[in-house]
């Protein structure tokens, strides 16, 4: 879905790689940016299946045993993955692991916390 998008292939290729001697770092755009998240999702816990009118987010994959949903494409994410999210795609992230997961995540655009509308919640959230 992110090689599709527009969006996504700008925000990619607005990050910045830098080598240093000691290793690396990646430098994610920002200026955008109405959020900066780590999320842990416990073992077995899952987030509601989701989508935002007013934000595109950004997640990278921190720990193994993350499952992530985007639209219809369903898989294992590996460590240090970067995934693209566009507005208005179902998303959500779950824990198949035995140990807390997390991933950071970026919202692309000004947006808040109630942008977020819910096909499906494990917690009867609306």
């Amino acid at each position: 879905m992110s090689d599709r998008d527009p969006a996504g292939s700008a925000f990619r290729k607005a990050i910045v790689e830098d080598v240093r001697p000691w290793g690396k770092f990646r430098r994610f755009p920002h200026e955008d940016a109405g959020s900066i998240k780590i999320i842990t999702v416990e073992p077995g816990g899952r987030l509601s299946l989701q989508y935002h009118e007013g934000r595109d987010e950004f997640w990278v994959t921190l720990d193994a045993g993350l499952e992530i949903t985007v639209g219809d494409r369903v898989w294992a994410a590996a460590p240090n993955e970067e995934i693209f999210i566009p507005r208005r795609a179902p998303h959500r992230a779950r824990n198949v692991g035995d140990s807390p997961a997390r991933f950071m995540e970026i919202w692309i655009g000004r947006s808040s916390e109630s942008d977020i509308v819910r096909l499906q919640d494990d917690y009867d959230r609306t």
